[in-house]
């Protein structure tokens, strides 16, 4: 019986009928796992001893009264054979700082997923320009006057921090716009930090594809997140609307093209955010969608992925 330990977010946040940190933990305990989960600021460093204050954890799937949890116990992070980093951005230092702590672990045989160098190498906004063919024109920068001339020269943009979630913070704005300069002050905390800006692009009115790539592969089905009537972003978090559909012939060879080398750096289960036939966003911190579409097409999107874990973790 293997013993696995999530990084995670209180559960009593969680809506469990449409968290895929829920339908792993579901996957894990369905097969035997002994189950743990902790808080990333529960993790710490004794000299180079990594331990953690987590509780065993019981879950079923039910919308309401979904867990139980246990008395909190110390344990040494090498005790786990298996860790699911699942914290949700913000990615600031502390999120650095832990995997840093789940580095320690690693290199004392415990397998984390995603890979620590991984989670700090791949900054979800940054990482789909790893696939320049693939990506609408994009411009990253903190100064003031290369953003405005990138909308004015780009046309309607979008531009969005490289640290947040779930479409926050996000402006849709073009040259014209009487608040562009006040959107980039904001943003850039006037200049101190880099902002991205990318071409605004007509297809998001089709959706938002969230495509899954399960050790480096595709997943043949895929959310479409349509924008409300009220808002540009299809971020279901602002009120999208999830559409399940199969992978379209675009979505499977972007997903073919970035899913070895997200693999080949030790990512495991990724999500990539498609609009059209550009690579907006590669998420690696805490990908969802994985209950909508398990519900959508009768799939256990979660049984692949720890299919590919054991066959790591029996090497």
């Amino acid at each position: 019986m293997y013993k696995m330990l999530v990084i995670m977010d209180s559960p009593s946040t969680i809506k469990p009928y449409k968290d895929t940190t829920v339908a792993m933990l579901l996957e894990a305990q369905n097969r035997g796992y002994q189950c743990m989960i902790a808080d990333a600021s529960q993790m710490w460093l004794d000299n180079s001893q990594a331990w953690v204050a987590a509780q065993p954890i019981q879950v079923q799937d039910t919308k309401d009264n979904w867990f139980t949890l246990l008395e909190q116990q110390l344990s040494p992070l090498s005790g786990f054979d298996l860790i699911l980093m699942r914290k949700d951005p913000p990615f600031n230092m502390e999120y650095i700082y832990a995997t840093y702590i789940l580095e320690q672990a690693e290199l004392q045989g415990v397998m984390v997923v995603n890979r620590p160098q991984a989670l700090r190498d791949t900054n979800e906004k940054l990482a789909a320009l790893w696939f320049p063919d693939s990506v609408p024109k994009t411009l990253v920068s903190s100064q003031a006057h290369l953003l405005r001339e990138f909308v004015r020269t780009t046309g309607r943009c979008v531009l969005k921090p490289l640290d947040g979630m779930g479409g926050q913070s996000i402006f849709m704005t073009d040259a014209g716009d009487p608040n562009l300069n006040v959107i980039i002050e904001t943003l850039t905390q006037d200049g101190r930090q880099r902002i991205m800006g990318q071409q605004y692009l007509d297809a998001i009115s089709n959706g938002d594809m969230r495509v899954l790539l399960v050790a480096g592969k595709p997943v043949p089905y895929m959310l479409a997140r349509i924008p409300s009537d009220h808002d540009f972003r299809g971020n279901l978090a602002r009120g999208g609307r999830g559409e399940p559909r199969e992978l379209g012939a675009i979505e499977r060879q972007l997903a073919e093209t970035v899913g070895p080398e997200l693999l080949r750096r030790g990512i495991l289960f990724a999500g990539l955010d498609v609009i059209g036939d550009r690579l907006t966003e590669v998420n690696v911190t805490s990908p969802t969608c994985v209950r909508e579409l398990d519900q959508a097409y009768g799939i256990n999107i979660c049984a692949d992925l720890f299919d590919a874990i054991e066959q790591q973790l029996a090497k």
